[in-house]
């Protein structure tokens, strides 16, 4: 099976347990997916690695739309924007790595290797 195949059927098996498919496949994951990296998704992955990943890609990107549409203008200091995205990316970090961890453990996923179990 390819891992478009084990995606397509993860989200076709969760949705029928009522997950919304972009929870099981958020869209920068199928944006990796497309370019051909195959990532698992954030239901099988590690929580530090789910909060590394998501935490580093919220916090650059939050900070760089703060600086362009408000602190730039306060001119702020760019070491307190750069604290600042970086305590912002943690945050969402942990509390996405909590959730997804929390809710591959409540619906009793295996491993990404193991998936599907036949």
């Amino acid at each position: 099976m390819t891992h478009q195949q084990k995606v397509d059927h993860l989200i076709a098996e969760l949705g029928k347990q009522g997950m919304n498919p972009y929870m099981v496949a958020p869209p920068m994951f199928r944006l990796l997916w497309a370019v051909g990296l195959p990532v698992p998704p954030p239901l099988f992955m590690g929580f530090f690695t789910i909060a590394l990943f998501g935490g580093f890609f919220f916090g650059f990107f939050w900070g760089l739309f703060m600086w362009l549409i408000q602190w730039s203008w306060w001119k702020a200091p760019v070491e307190l924007a750069v604290f600042a995205s970086a305590m912002a990316g943690l945050l969402f970090g942990v509390s996405m790595a909590a959730y997804f961890r929390w809710k591959a453990r409540r619906l009793r996923l295996p491993r990404w290797e193991d998936y599907p179990s036949t």
